[in-house]
């Protein structure tokens, strides 16, 4: 019985590769077309991706062809391969700015960038072009029933960026006093994240990485500079106490103020 059915599903692959062989040889593009959706819809996103790619050529400047660019872009997005979606959607936008999927294609442009954007650590150049794409397409659509999800990604990138500020203030900080004061260093990065990222996710970490810098400053002060860095570091503690009261930090805060009260009144 496994013969058998090994054997059935051998001839199903054999016949189904044969039928794609002459498709690829047929000068029939309205078959290869039906043929093409077929296989979309299977979700055999190589083959009609193939076949949609033959076929764009002979329906160029008709109605068709609006459709067979939005569907090679799915075909690729099936396919995970974003860099090619995104540049048939922006060929789709280009030759049809008002086209049934235009909105749609605006959409995924951004998108694309999106789901092509690295881990914080790396170059975030796709993830500016996802935010900057998504906000195009917000500003040309306000009404379009997706806004909410592009604000949401854009709010997402927002945070990872931010968040790449935080790991590298954190590097700051970790190197301390190797080869300079890279507590402020740290400090300076924290606050131009807050800055630039106010509604960050991640800016109760930057806060408290604030107070740490200029508390480890502090600590490593030269005398004459000692008693402004531990003031300086109060207050510090009570802007991050005022805006976090119950933050996750606030047992660690709360040690730092008082060993920087104790400094100063001695």
């Amino acid at each position: 019985m496994k013969k058998y059915w090994l054997y059935s599903l051998l001839l199903i692959i054999a016949s189904s590769c044969s039928e794609y062989q002459r498709l690829l040889k047929s000068n029939d593009p309205e078959l290869k077309y039906s043929k093409a959706v077929e296989y979309f819809e299977k979700k055999d996103f190589m083959r009609a991706q193939t076949l949609f790619d033959e076929v764009s050529f002979y329906f160029k400047g008709t109605e068709r062809s609006e459709l067979v660019l939005n569907y090679l872009a799915r075909c690729y997005m099936g396919q995970k391969d974003y860099y090619s979606a995104s540049e048939y959607y922006k060929t789709y936008v280009r030759t049809y700015p008002k086209g049934q999927f235009a909105p749609e294609s605006k959409f995924m442009i951004g998108y694309c960038y999106y789901l092509d954007s690295p881990d914080a650590r790396l170059d975030q150049t796709a993830t500016h072009q996802a935010i900057q794409a998504l906000q195009e397409f917000i500003d040309v659509f306000p009404d379009n029933e997706r806004v909410p999800e592009a604000s949401r990604l854009i709010d997402d990138m927002f945070d990872k960026l931010a968040y790449k500020y935080l790991l590298n203030a954190r590097l700051y900080y970790n190197l301390g006093n190797y080869l300079g004061n890279n507590y402020e260093s740290a400090v300076i990065t924290a606050q131009n994240a807050l800055k630039k990222y106010p509604s960050t996710k991640y800016r109760e970490d930057l806060s408290m990485l604030i107070l740490e810098a200029k508390y480890a400053m502090a600590t490593q002060s030269i005398e004459e500079k000692l008693l402004d860095r531990y003031r300086d570091t109060i207050d510090e503690y009570y802007s991050y106490s005022n805006e976090f009261p119950q933050g996750k930090y606030k047992k660690q805060a709360e040690k730092i103020l008082k060993e920087s009260k104790k400094i100063v009144k001695e």
